[in-house]
């Protein structure tokens, strides 16, 4: 049995990994943001050296990407140095970490998606606190990138268009940024992999494919029986109000070290958004 420490237990993936974990023989201590305010470095201390997980999978972050872009002080307290705070508490506890983070620590300007191995070079204060929180991380500690997460918890990109799928009204969604969905049931198995197997290192976990947020969204209408072309393709440069954090155009990740691994890959996204819209209007 593996004592896992699941912080950010409250958000959409970190209620996923809960939920996963309690029908498995291991334990899981779910620990949300009013549980442990990862800032705080006494009280992160005094949890991971009370608790003694072998496990800390490190899911807490300030993930309000405008908002981080007017208060940088936060982003960085709780994406970075509350990072640093589970990483030195962890390891004086002898606990793996396994941190969640973001395909915003890349600019989207490669022009192919990025492999685990590509300098990252991220164009907001988001993207740079959660590269901060990455350099944080020992060797073999292990680093999971993800992008575009929905999943049946919370509010995300899907429940918001089925909302909207179910008004009359026309909707607007940008045609000019692109990535890879990714739905918090296939992330939760895969990390749930890497931390039983303590796989050292960056790992790009994403669903298959790529799209646009358009994209996404017309598939999101589809899905759920609404007209798709009730969505309307515009550039960011048209988004009103417009988004003080700038945004990677294009910021797939490839699963180059999955791959190379050996491990099997998570599903193509149109096969997963089928499978959580289905569960969410029943």
């Amino acid at each position: 049995m593996t004592r896992f420490l699941v912080t950010g237990a409250g958000g959409q993936l970190g209620q996923e990994f809960v939920a996963l974990l309690e029908g498995s023989r291991h334990e899981v201590i779910a620990a949300s943001k009013d549980d442990l305010d990862v800032s705080d470095r006494d009280q992160v201390f005094a949890a991971i050296k009370g608790l003694s997980p072998d496990v800390v999978i490190h899911a807490a972050a300030w993930t309000a990407v405008d908002m981080c872009e007017s208060d940088p002080q936060r982003a960085f307290a709780t994406n970075s140095f509350g990072t640093r705070n589970i990483a030195e508490a962890s390891r004086q506890s002898h606990a793996h970490v396994v941190y969640i983070s973001s395909d915003y620590v890349f600019d989207g300007a490669a022009g192919r998606p990025y492999v685990e191995w590509d300098l990252p070079n991220p164009i907001s204060v988001y993207g740079r606190s959660k590269l901060g929180g990455e350099l944080e991380m020992s060797p073999s500690d292990t680093i999971v990138r993800t992008s575009w997460v929905c999943g049946r918890h919370g509010a995300n990109f899907v429940s918001t268009m089925l909302r909207l799928a179910a008004s009359d009204a026309q909707v607007p969604v940008v045609d000019d940024q692109f990535g890879s969905p990714t739905f918090t049931a296939d992330l939760a198995q895969m990390i749930w992999r890497l931390a039983l197997d303590r796989r050292g290192g960056i790992w790009h976990v994403t669903n298959q494919g790529e799209t646009s947020w358009f994209g996404f969204a017309r598939a999101v209408f589809e899905a759920a029986g609404a007209d798709p072309d009730r969505v309307r393709p515009i550039p960011t440069s048209e988004l009103s109000p417009a988004r003080p954090a700038p945004r990677p155009i294009r910021s797939t990740l490839a699963n180059t070290a999955l791959q190379a691994a050996g491990e099997r890959l998570a599903p193509a996204w149109e096969e997963s958004l089928a499978k959580l819209v289905a569960e969410l209007a029943g």
